[in-house]
């Protein structure tokens, strides 16, 4: 069984010893990553997208580019067809996406990022590398290389994945 107290000490602790217990770790990543995320979707907010949410850009960054059916966006996001189906709704009412004829297939539907949809990720993009440097500021910028470099290192080649969503229990 989880200690509540405990676990909300290990994230709020600042000064920790060398022999720092095993579970720290994912959890100053998991609050690091929770920290850039939420200063992204406030930013975002500010800037003219406040319906966007975290599963959102996942399910924008898996139609990608040149589109997607709602099937490839599901395998992308490790969740089902009708839950993609469900976020691509979504995105759709909120301007982000559109359903459009695939020209390849007359019997299959592309999901398209809008204009709005392009915009957004245009903006997190920036947004991002604005709260990285906000981050060299703070840590200096040696310090973020080798933070990264280090995750480069034990994180294995094409791990990285878009299923988080999947991951969490939802889409």
């Amino acid at each position: 069984m989880v200690d509540d107290k405990k676990v909300n000490q290990v994230v709020e602790a600042r000064n920790t010893p060398a022999d720092t217990p095993g579970y720290e770790l994912p959890l100053l990543l998991f609050a690091g990553f929770r920290s850039l995320i939420d200063r992204l979707h406030a930013e975002l907010a500010a800037q003219g997208h406040p319906d966007v949410r975290p599963a959102h850009g996942f399910a924008m960054q898996a139609i990608g580019a040149h589109g997607a059916t709602a099937s490839e966006i599901g395998r992308r996001l490790g969740v089902s067809k009708q839950a993609a189906g469900k976020t691509v709704d979504r995105l759709v009412a909120l301007g982000y996406a559109e359903r459009a004829d695939d020209p390849a297939d007359a019997r299959r539907k592309l999901i398209r990022l809008t204009e709005r949809g392009m915009d957004v990720l245009a903006r997190s993009a920036a947004i991002f590398d604005e709260l990285r440097a906000e981050w060299a500021a703070a840590l200096g910028a040696g310090r973020v290389r080798e933070i990264e470099e280090s995750l480069r290192t034990v994180v294995p080649v094409g791990a990285f994945r878009l299923d988080a969503a999947g991951w969490f229990g939802g889409a």
